[in-house]
Formats: C-alpha cells, structure tokens, sequence
C-alpha cells in the first residue's frame, strides 16, 4: 500500500489537485450529512410525534425502512450507470450534480406534506437523489484518488460526514417548535452538496471518449452482477461494515425517543441535550477521523483503526444502558463517536482496497454501500421491535454491543487488507 498509484490520467496528484479533492469530500459530506440530520435526527420524529403520537415509533421505524431501501436500490443501480456513463463532463458528475438537486427538493417537501404516506414517498425519492450523489463520490475514490492517498480522502468524507451530523443535530434542535424554517435549511444545503462538490474538486475528464459497454438488455442485467472471483475480503468487508453500521443506527435513529421515553426527558430538554451531545459528537469525532485516516496511510494499515472503533463503539453503547441518564447519553456521543469517527476516516479506504476489479469500481462500491443501508434498515426495525416487545429501550444496547463485536471479528479475518 506504500507505492504509489496513478489517477485517471495517469499521474500523481498533484499537491493542489489533493488539496482540491480534500475540500470536496470534506464539503460534500458535511452538506448532505448536515441536511439529512436536520431532518431524521430532530425534525422528522418531532413531526411525526405531533401528527401521530400513538404510533410514531412505528410509523418512524417503517418509514427508516422504506427509505433505507431506496437507498439499497438507488445506490446499486447508479453505481452501475455511472460506471457506464458516457458524457463530455465524465461518468460521476452529471449524476452528483443533478441528485443534489432532486434530493433537496424531495427532502423539504418532507415538512410541508401532510401525513405519513406522503411524507415517506418524499423522504424515499430524497434518498434517490442522496444516493445519486454519494455512488459516483465514492466511485471517485477508486478512479480518481492513488491508492497511498485513500486513507486521507476517506478522512476527509468521514470528517465532513460526522461534523455535518452533529451540527445537523444543533441547527435542528434550534427549529424543533418551527420546524419549516429548518426543512427549508436542510433542502438548500441538501441541493449545495452536488453543486459545490463538482466545483470544488478537479475537472472530471470527459468519458467520451472511453470504451462503450454492451447495452442490450442482457448486458445490462449481467452487469448487475455481484462479484464472486477473487471477492472473499470483498464479502468479508460487506458483512463486517452492516453489522457495524446495524448496531450504530440502532441508538442514533432513536437519540431522540431514549431521550423522551427511555430517559424521561421532556421535548425541551431533550433538545438541550441533543445539543450538547452533537457538540461533543462534533470535536471528538472531528479529531479522530482528521488523523486516523492519514495515520492509516503512513502505517499503511486499515485494520488496527476498525479494531479499537469497535471496542470503543461497544463503551460508548454501554453507558447510557448502565447509567440511565443524560450523562450516559452525552457519554456515549463522546466515546462511541470518537470510535465511528476512527472506523469512518478509514472506511470508505478499505472498501477501495478490497474490490475485486477497479473497472467495475461504481457498482462493487454500490454493493458495499448497500451494507449502510442495511444498517439503516435492520437497525431501527430491531430497535422498533425490542421497543414493541420489551416496552423499553433497555435490551437495544446490549443487542448493539454484540453486533459491534461481531463486525469486528469480520473485518479481521479480511486477508488483502493489513
């Protein structure tokens, strides 16, 4: 991992050109990731608990679900396409620009729609334009960024995506008694994330220009195909990263509920402390995703980072279980988002370093993705049906401590990847 590899034009980055990738995945990331909080953290359960209170758990886990399987779909399917794509602006920007715009639209119409049928078809076309923009990126990483250098870029994305997160859970908490000021903030910077990607990075060189794949219905369905040559680190990475994510989305798409029900807080409170705790979330996870992904790069080593997340991911779940209590809360922003913070900044990394073929970069990554968004899918309906069937929030935090430990055991046994 320490020789160094070449672009897409077949020389190293310049030092400008790093600079300029470093801006746009940092950006990127903090706008849509900053937009999509306002909104799944604060303001769409507050929604829902002001439209339908008796069933908001539910109608919240079905629709986590539903937009989680768009986003399974949408981001296997553009992937592929962007792979194949053939334009003057190159393969991935034409995709990363116009799914800004479609998911910022979709996503602040989530506010003014009204009820939940409507507002899970907006929330579920939001999260096909999300994933527009995030299959190419990603694929960027593979096509665009020298290998030696990956670690650093997904840095950048995991920075970007954590600051965004907490900051996200700050602006929304401002507007959780006025809440379409906030839907119109989340929409916007939803929109500017494409746009200001593609400004900010290198110049995508045409795609033209490059060889045409078969496009007869046959090809296209075999170019769906999952990889099976040479994949078993690919595989190993798959469940390692699902089971990861499953356990994390578990408590993060709930913060707000365990605040209120689980805690005792009441809605202004609990707002308080989701301030706090993305206060903390914002620094800590800012300095472990800057430097373990670069320190990933000089050691040349992806594993050892994923290893100490994970044990901090499972300290961070277990306090808030064992102390029942804002602290225990705030806790656990500090110590599990200082660990997914780690696990972030070499991530996407490590998914690069493990595809069985560059070429089909865009839709290997698209599969890979899909494991986020199992994590987004399974994680909230197990944490709905513990709820369902337990009446509390108790069982989700050990549950999640086994999934943690359990990635970890997969993402070790990855061979390719030291």
């Amino acid at each position: 991992m320490s020789t160094p590899q070449s672009t897409e034009n077949g020389r190293t980055l310049s030092k400008i050109n790093k600079t300029r990738f470093c801006i746009a995945f940092f950006i990127f990331s903090f706008a849509w990731m900053l937009a999509l909080q306002i909104v799944a953290a604060v303001l769409l359960p507050q929604r829902l608990a002001d439209i339908a209170p008796d069933t908001k758990d539910a109608i919240f886990g079905v629709l986590n679900s539903a937009t989680a399987l768009a986003s399974l779909i949408s981001n296997l399917i553009v992937g592929n396409l962007s792979d194949r794509t053939r334009s003057i602006f190159g393969r991935r920007t034409p995709w990363i620009a116009s799914g800004g715009v479609i998911a910022g639209v979709s996503l602040f119409l989530i506010g003014i729609l009204p009820d939940g049928v409507s507002i899970g078809i907006s929330y579920c076309v939001s999260m096909v334009g999300l994933n527009m923009m995030i299959a190419p990126i990603i694929a960027s990483l593979s096509d665009r960024v020298p290998e030696d250098q990956r670690g650093t870029m997904s840095a950048f994305i995991s920075a970007g995506t954590l600051f965004g997160s907490a900051l996200g859970q700050i602006v929304g908490a401002q507007f959780i008694t006025m809440q379409i000021p906030g839907f119109i903030v989340s929409g916007v910077a939803m929109a500017l994330s494409g746009i200001l990607a593609v400004i900010f990075w290198p110049k995508e060189r045409s795609s033209k220009d490059m060889p045409k794949e078969k496009a007869d219905f046959k090809g296209i369905i075999m170019s769906f195909r999952p990889p099976t040559k040479n994949s078993r680190d690919f595989w190993l990475a798959f469940v390692g990263r699902s089971l990861l994510l499953f356990s994390y989305y578990m408590i993060l798409n709930y913060q707000l509920y365990i605040l209120q029900d689980y805690i005792g807080e009441s809605v202004k409170d609990s707002a308080a402390t989701i301030s706090t705790m993305s206060l903390v979330l914002m620094v800590v996870s800012l300095v472990s995703a800057l430097s373990a992904g670069p320190i990933s790069d000089k050691i040349g080593r992806r594993k050892v980072p994923v290893v100490i997340a994970s044990l901090l991911l499972a300290i961070g779940y277990a306090l808030p279980w064992l102390m029942h209590s804002p602290l225990g809360m705030i806790l656990f922003s500090a110590v599990g988002g200082f660990g997914y913070g780690m696990y972030g900044s070499v991530d996407q990394a490590l998914n690069v370093d493990v595809l069985p073929n560059e070429k089909e970069a865009g839709k290997d990554l698209g599969i890979l993705n899909i494991a986020t968004t199992l994590g987004q899918m399974v994680g909230p309906i197990v944490t709905s049906a513990i709820v369902v069937a337990t009446g509390s929030y108790g069982m989700v935090f050990p549950t999640a401590i086994v999934m943690v430990l359990l990635a970890c055991v997969f993402i070790m046994m990855i061979k390719k990847v030291k």
